[in-house]
């Protein structure tokens, strides 16, 4: 599994949660304009241009915008084929996670906002499972931020994933792979094993 245990019975659940402000914080943020959560769980699908002019709105500093969508995969090639996933989180502590490696990703970056989306409940192949968009004056700081916050999103955000095969169902153990892209930022996590 890819946290330290299972909850069952989140998957319906939409939460949004704002964190603190940051000094990289886009003018709309400032000025106390609308806008939108940094983060959401939620089993709704989402539209990327919706959230990236979301992002952008009033901030006439960003000058890079970069993204990232992950979608659900059918891994035939390397196993049996993925029919489903279901994914289920831990409200409250999966949002203070996420929350706490944007506030960590903006101390690292000189990013103007982060906006991270993950979808929990049942999925199929081709759905589109999370989002993570930066924005910043500059590309370089945008696309850092994105990587980052996604390599620690794979490793230390508290989601777990029951894939369905023709061979059964299964919780997909955390990789390797994800634990050496989390250190080449200098952070642990040890979750494969």
């Amino acid at each position: 599994m890819h946290a330290a245990a299972a909850n069952a019975g989140t998957g319906g659940s939409r939460v949004e949660h704002m964190g603190a402000d940051s000094s990289h914080a886009p003018r709309g943020t400032m000025t106390g304009m609308p806008h939108s959560p940094r983060v959401s769980i939620q089993t709704a699908d989402f539209d990327l241009s919706t959230e990236v002019a979301a992002l952008r709105a009033d901030d006439a500093g960003v000058g890079a915008v970069a993204s990232f969508v992950g979608t659900v995969r059918d891994r035939h090639g390397e196993q049996a084929g993925v029919s489903a996933m279901e994914l289920e989180h831990y409200p409250g502590m999966t949002e203070a996670a996420i929350e706490a490696m944007i506030d960590e990703a903006m101390r690292r970056f000189p990013l103007r906002g982060v906006r991270v989306i993950h979808r929990v409940g049942l999925l199929r192949p081709g759905d589109q499972i999370v989002l993570v968009v930066t924005t910043s004056a500059h590309r370089g700081a945008a696309f850092q931020g994105c990587e980052f916050l996604m390599d620690y999103l794979k490793t230390q955000a508290p989601f777990w994933k029951k894939e369905t095969t023709p061979d059964g169902a299964r919780w997909v153990d955390a990789r390797v792979a994800d634990d050496e892209a989390l250190a080449r930022w200098g952070l642990r996590s040890g979750n494969a094993g």
